[in-house]
């Protein structure tokens, strides 16, 4: 109910100017008690009751003076489309007995007063009532209240089909003059309800629901609910044999391993299984642009998709019609997980085509080199390869440099091999390794009393140990300047003088020296002896390293994969895009480095396919950004933080990346890796 439907048209007005004497005569000739002030334009400034007119009287105001001085300024008004009870609300809440209504451009149009209120409410509550009692009537089962007395005050149209008795015969009448329910009377009696009592009115089966009326804790009334039941004992029979069908269809279709859903014509879906649940899909516009093309083509339509997460789905679309009718009703989808399925088929696939590539790899890439075995595929280690054999021939002492785990030592055994002194004995001694003050009598060997400690029958050194064979000194670039002189003294001479020794020892030995230091370097800043290097460097072989000879890593990582398959009783292999990333890295550790990670990668997955999730996150960054260690300056640290936190030793760090220990840690201090305490 609106403002507008209620309020008083023909406003009386006052104008600003008006005197006190003009209200007065204004309010008589017109029977009312105040009227609202306004200005030339329309728009309400105040208002002047009666009350005002009485206090200008008493205050001895003279007749001239104008409203404008007495009237109350703050005035309440309301817009002519809010609703009336806004206007009760302002009126009880202010305290006023008129509020002026306003047009939306603030004119004053017309005057809500009390009597116009209370004309909406009596409106309102006529309209209330009315509904009611059409909610009433226009309910299916029916309905009938009595009063404390019993007299008969609600009656609706359900009530007259059931008891056959209309509502003006039965309305103000005590419910014991008829006899279609007198149990009422005691729910009105016991102020108890009565649930689904079962009757019969009129031949008719009714169940009854009898409710007592309550105002407080009094019982004013009672309140009945029929409903015939007549037709439905009929259908019970047949709505229990549907019921025992549907449970079956519905176990039948929950057992269903494929998720099945039902759903409208637009893609809504009306019912779903227990394996349609359980896969937890959120595919909507999915089944919409399948159940679209369901009902288009009036045929079934088969779709594949692929979930973010990975998940792949087979969903087919089957229009469901009527029996009597040709027009689709809904659609049954049947929803597959075939991600396991596709999975198999992909690893069957892949094994299979690995297989091969295995095969025609390792058939390919071994180049056999005098019985020793060698995986290579650049044309830059193949050099090397061919060098070493060719200088194995003769004696001449080889100087090997390259990086940290590039293959140094193999190419040693290889140089060995290919030699005449194959047969004979190959010693190798690590010059980094061993304490300065032991390397001196590891090499050269000692007499008895040489030193506190010394054997008593003295020992041979590794040189003499060599005799007739190849002596591999690694990390020469370590080896002091006191020994430098002496080992100079045994490439010249052939000769090896023991600690403590005062008669020289002939020795015939092939000497290979190995480092991956840059000597000239060392040279020029005083730390290895120009004449030393000149006598070493006579056949000189440089390892490139790996990221530089990038086809060999393919054919190393089968090789290694092979390698470990057959020590771990494993077979597993390598995919596409992991052996891409690989190939890709700039594998600062060279080939140790590799053949490290290919044995972690084996022993801590446990799929038979690597894949590129398996490695860890520094192999997965572009290559242009590694530098130090492989990687970019932020890489690294995230390098060194991963390795550290899996293998808990800078030792194993360091044989991993193919660099010393001490380099780990300096590296770790400068990014503020802590650490691990136990």
């Amino acid at each position: 109910m609106r403002v507008s439907q209620f309020m008083t048209h023909n406003v009386i007005t006052l104008q600003e100017n008006s005197t006190i004497k003009q209200a007065a005569e204004m309010f008589i000739g017109h029977s009312i008690d105040g009227a609202p002030v306004v200005d030339e334009k329309g728009g309400v400034k105040g208002i002047f009751t009666k009350t005002h007119l009485y206090r200008a009287l008493v205050g001895g105001y003279d007749l001239a003076t104008p409203v404008k001085l007495l009237m109350k300024e703050k005035v309440y008004t309301i817009n002519a489309d809010s609703l009336a009870d806004e206007a009760w609300r302002i009126a009880q809440k202010k305290r006023v007995g008129r509020l002026p209504v306003l047009d939306n451009q603030g004119k004053l149009v017309a005057m809500m007063t009390r009597t116009n209120i209370v004309q909406a409410f009596e409106h309102k509550m006529l309209e209330t009532i009315n509904w009611l009692n059409a909610i009433l009537d226009s309910a299916p089962n029916g309905i009938y209240a009595i009063d404390h007395d019993g007299i008969i005050a609600v009656y609706n149209k359900a009530a007259e089909r059931l008891t056959g008795i209309k509502s003006d015969v039965v309305l103000g009448k005590n419910i014991r003059e008829f006899n279609f329910d007198a149990q009422i009377l005691e729910v009105l009696k016991a102020g108890k309800p009565q649930f689904s009592p079962k009757m019969r009115i009129n031949d008719r089966l009714v169940v009854a629901n009898r409710t007592p009326i309550l105002s407080g804790p009094s019982v004013v009334g009672a309140v009945a609910v029929l409903q015939d039941i007549s037709e439905l004992t009929s259908v019970s029979r047949e709505l229990s044999e549907t019921t025992e069908l549907y449970e079956e269809l519905d176990a039948i279709v929950n057992s269903s391993f494929d998720g099945i859903i039902v759903v409208d014509k637009n893609g809504n879906i009306i019912k779903q299984n227990q394996a349609f649940a359980k896969m937890g899909l959120q595919i909507e516009s999915i089944i919409n642009n399948l159940s679209k093309q369901a009902v288009e083509q009036n045929k079934p339509v088969t779709l594949a998709h692929r979930l973010t997460d990975g998940r792949e789905l087979l969903l087919t679309a089957n229009p469901v019609c009527r029996i009597d009718d040709s027009n689709i009703t809904s659609l049954a989808i049947n929803c597959r997980d075939i991600t396991e399925l596709n999975n198999l088929r992909r690893q069957v696939q892949a094994s299979q085509e690995l297989s091969e590539v295995y095969h025609l790899e390792l058939e390919t890439l071994k180049t056999k080199y005098l019985g020793h075995t060698i995986v290579c595929e650049s044309q830059a280690m193949r050099n090397v390869l061919d060098l070493a054999v060719r200088v194995a021939r003769v004696d001449s002492t080889i100087l090997i440099t390259g990086e940290s785990g590039v293959g140094k030592d193999v190419v040693t055994r290889l140089i060995h091999k290919a030699s005449k002194r194959a047969g004979e004995p190959f010693i190798r001694i690590n010059c980094g390794a061993i304490p300065e003050n032991l390397l001196e009598s590891e090499l050269f060997g000692y007499e008895s009393g040489a030193f506190t400690g010394a054997k008593r029958e003295g020992k041979p050194g590794m040189m003499e140990l060599a005799h007739k064979g190849t002596l591999f000194l690694d990390e020469i670039a370590e080896l002091p300047l006191a020994l430098q002189v002496k080992l100079l003294n045994v490439i010249q001479e052939r000769e090896v003088s023991r600690l403590g020794g005062v008669k020289p020892i002939s020795v015939d030995i092939r000497l290979i020296a190995a480092t991956n230091k840059n000597l000239v370097e060392m040279l020029k800043k005083g730390r290895f002896r120009e004449d030393l290097y000149y006598r070493l460097n006579v056949v000189p072989i440089n390892i490139p390293p790996l990221r530089e000879r990038q086809g060999d890593i393919p054919a190393l990582i089968i090789h290694f994969l092979r390698k470990f398959n057959e020590k771990y009783h494993f077979n597993k292999s390598i995919s596409p895009d992991a052996m891409e990333y690989l190939t890709r890295y700039f594998w600062p550790g060279n080939v140790r480095e590799l053949e490290n990670l290919i044995e972690r990668l084996m022993v801590i997955n446990a799929s038979d396919i690597i894949d590129a999730k398996s490695l860890p996150t520094a192999f997965l960054k572009p290559s242009h950004d590694r530098q130090t260690l492989g990687v970019g300056l932020g890489t690294e640290k995230e390098l060194l933080e991963e390795l550290y936190q899996r293998l808990q030793s800078t030792r194993k760090v360091a044989e991993t990346l193919g660099i010393n220990q001490s380099t780990v840690v300096r590296k770790m201090k400068k990014y503020n890796i802590k650490p691990i305490t136990r």
